[in-house]
């Protein structure tokens, strides 16, 4: 049986990525869009990677926050550096690829830290979206995360 959505976010795009403008339906978020320099664009805008990025990271560290609570742990707190690729296929696509740096301060021990990065991913709505689709690499306050 489907479930009832807790929250529904709705957004209006025009123009695509290269001169493009984005704003959600509550206003509270309004962008232009543009391509990065790097993709010969004028880089004055935001794009949808920027925007993944933040995103992510954002769903993530609430996750990581719901794990440690459980386990009665405080992480507030927690920073993320979030890094989202484009990366070009063989097949003259693309793909994305991330990387999700996460420092725990007040964690310092490297097993729990690494255990809870894990717990984190295998909550997290952007994880499970993503989960076989693109390569997503984590680690704990430097130390690599191994994932499934």
């Amino acid at each position: 049986m489907a479930r009832e959505p807790v929250y529904t976010a709705h957004a209006h795009v025009t123009g695509g990525r290269a001169n493009g403008h984005g704003t959600t339906s509550d206003g509270a978020l309004e962008v232009d869009l543009r391509r990065p320099k790097e993709m010969g664009g004028e880089g004055d805008g935001t794009n949808p990677e920027q925007l993944f990025a933040i995103g992510y990271a954002a769903c993530f560290e609430g996750a990581l926050g719901a794990v440690a609570r459980r386990q009665k742990l405080e992480v507030d707190d927690v920073a993320i550096e979030s890094s989202v690729s484009l990366i070009p296929t063989e097949e003259r696509g693309f793909k994305l690829a991330v990387e999700l740096a996460v420092t725990l301060p007040s964690v310092s021990d490297a097993d729990q830290a690494i255990a809870l990065v894990q717990a984190a991913h295998g909550v997290c709505p952007y994880s499970h979206a993503t989960r076989g689709n693109i390569d997503v690499h984590l680690t704990a306050n430097g130390a690599e995360v191994e994932h499934g």
